[in-house]
């Protein structure tokens, strides 16, 4: 079973994880609902007023499974409303993982893996990095259900600007990045990320660590007021004369709304 984006509005999103249909907030959706009678029969339901949580309509099993962007996904409804996944990411990784081949890729802030596991089933080496034990924990799950066990991937638990400096001083090498950092984060040693401050020292350290012949960077954020044209300057500065695509990350379905969830910068070499 796939993933869909059913419909959309008046601040939530319908969603279709597997067999199940999943109600949660979401604040883009300004327009009204374009598919009323689709909201009739849902399985769950998330609110963050009066941290309400989730509420079940039917008994779900604790965890499931979910196809999005060609990976298997494990599916599990967490205490902040996160299932484990985020659908509008897979765009990035369909975009790059067929040209992976035969090189080293690396994934930070790389939560359950999805890229990690396009690129590993592309036949490329990766480096997974996660500041949650947990989230890496996730993956490998999600690596066992993709097949690729067995795979040349590194789980790595780290801080990214701490490992990152350690690649840079070991002369390791990527032809490829990925990058999802968040407004606010902390490190596996309680270390401090804000977006504001530490955005520019991150890509700085990721053009440190890049092959003499790398393909690409591809940078995500979800962070409000980051938009595609604050990471085209950030990337520009960084990495001049590349060839440099950016636009709006959506949550994409045939007959529904699209909903915008964050900006992408692909960084071409």
């Amino acid at each position: 079973m796939t993933y869909r984006l059913i419909d959309s509005g008046e601040g939530l999103k319908l969603e279709q994880f597997g067999q199940f249909r999943l109600v949660r907030p979401c604040q883009q959706a300004l327009w009204r609902k374009a598919y009323p009678d689709e909201w009739k029969t849902i399985d769950a339901s998330f609110s963050r007023e009066d941290k309400k949580g989730w509420t079940f309509f039917r008994k779900l099993p604790q965890e499931w499974t979910a196809k999005i962007g060609g990976v298997q996904f494990k599916i599990a409804p967490t205490d902040f409303g996160h299932l484990g996944v985020f659908p509008e990411h897979a765009a990035l990784w369909q975009s790059f993982a067929p040209t992976a081949q035969d090189s080293q890729i690396l994934n930070l802030f790389a939560y359950s893996g999805g890229a990690t596991m396009a690129f590993a089933a592309a036949g490329a080496k990766v480096c997974h990095l996660d500041a949650s034990k947990g989230m890496v924990d996730w993956a490998r799950e999600n690596a066992a259900l993709n097949h690729l066990e067995k795979a040349p991937i590194r789980w790595i638990v780290d801080d990214a600007i701490k490992f990152l400096r350690r690649e840079v001083r070991r002369e390791v090498r990527y032809e490829g990045i990925l990058l999802d950092p968040p407004t606010f984060g902390r490190g596996a040693q309680g270390e401090v990320f804000k977006i504001e401050q530490d955005i520019v020292p991150l890509l700085e350290l990721c053009q440190s660590v890049l092959s003499k012949t790398p393909r690409f960077v591809a940078l995500s954020c979800h962070t409000p007021g980051v938009t595609p044209l604050v990471l085209e300057h950030l990337a520009r500065q960084v990495f001049p004369d590349t060839n440099i695509q950016t636009g709006e990350m959506c949550l994409t379905s045939e007959g529904a709304l699209s909903i915008p969830s964050g900006s992408y910068a692909k960084i071409l070499f």
